[in-house]
């Protein structure tokens, strides 16, 4: 199928609808992000990619390195990680502190906020240089050694960050937070705060189209039961409690996150980005979503 002009076709006529939602004030390093920035990017596995918008310029991706982490942490400890994270659907918002406590401290998947602080809490038990390591699995995957963090939207997290440090100290007299909690946060923040542009994740989410192999040297990055796994939970958890509501409109696995950016992919075809920094009411990139439900419906590509 030939991509690119239904992509130019959407791309038009979202960018001609009235841009709804708001910006994320509550991080202040985001809310200096120009609103109307709009980007997308598909990398198809046929190598038929193609660009549009502000689809190279570089966003904090926030909770779309949550699905990065998971993937290393996965691919070094295996099933082993389900001890410490469960792989249900949340139901509530993305950083609740009711549910920890009737689960004993088990946050119920690893792609809201405390499920992905004990998966930061695992890789600072098992990596030399949590950080670096990190960085360095993320640019592998990319092909990218220009790929960094922004001290600035970490900084700017971290101080305003209540809500997590609350969760991770909770999670921490439940005992299952091995580090010290203010390491774990560190860490956390930095990997929220990772810049990529629409062109660097449609790329970097394309070994989970492709059976958990890396595109341009062949790489078995996870088996090709744990990228189902993975790809699995984007699809019931990737937008926390808009999850069900993206698998009935769009119908990909698929991550978003409080920066504007979404990634979703289509298992043997493609993976695709968009980026547009104004959320709707359930915290989701607003034209973000409009595009991609517009695409599945045209290419008729969904997992259903």
């Amino acid at each position: 199928m030939k991509y690119s002009k239904i992509i130019e076709d959407i791309y038009k006529q979202v960018l001609s609808e009235d841009n709804l939602g708001t910006a994320p004030t509550y991080i202040p390093e985001l809310a200096q992000v120009d609103p109307n920035k709009f980007g997308v990017y598909l990398y198809s596995l046929n190598k038929q990619s193609y660009g549009v918008g502000d689809c190279e310029e570089r966003f904090s991706s926030q909770s779309i390195a949550k699905v990065l982490s998971l993937c290393l942490a996965y691919s070094i400890i295996g099933d082993k990680l389900w001890k410490r994270v469960d792989v249900e659907p949340s139901g509530t918002s993305f950083n609740s502190l009711v549910q920890l406590e009737a689960d004993n401290g088990i946050p119920r998947n690893p792609l809201i906020n405390a499920g992905a602080i004990v998966v930061c809490d695992i890789l600072l038990s098992i990596l030399e240089d949590a950080e670096a390591d990190f960085l360095n699995f993320v640019r592998e995957l990319a092909n990218d050694d220009s790929i960094n963090y922004s001290v600035l939207v970490a900084e700017s997290e971290k101080s305003v960050g209540y809500r997590n440090f609350a969760l991770c100290y909770y999670i921490k007299s439940l005992g299952n937070i091995e580090n010290e909690p203010i390491e774990v946060l560190n860490f956390y923040f930095k990997m929220c705060s990772l810049e990529l542009s629409c062109k660097s994740l449609a790329y970097i989410f394309s070994f989970l189209a492709n059976d958990g192999i890396r595109m341009h040297d062949r790489v078995q990055i996870l088996t090709e039961t744990c990228t189902k796994r993975v790809n699995a939970l984007m699809q019931t958890c990737g937008f926390y409690d808009e999850s069900g509501e993206f698998a009935f409109k769009v119908g990909l696995p698929g991550k978003s996150g409080v920066g504007g950016g979404i990634v979703a992919l289509l298992p043997n075809h493609y993976s695709i980005a968009v980026w547009s920094p104004k959320l709707n009411e359930k915290g989701n990139s607003y034209r973000g979503m409009k595009f991609l439900e517009e695409f599945t419906a045209q290419t008729h590509s969904s997992i259903f």
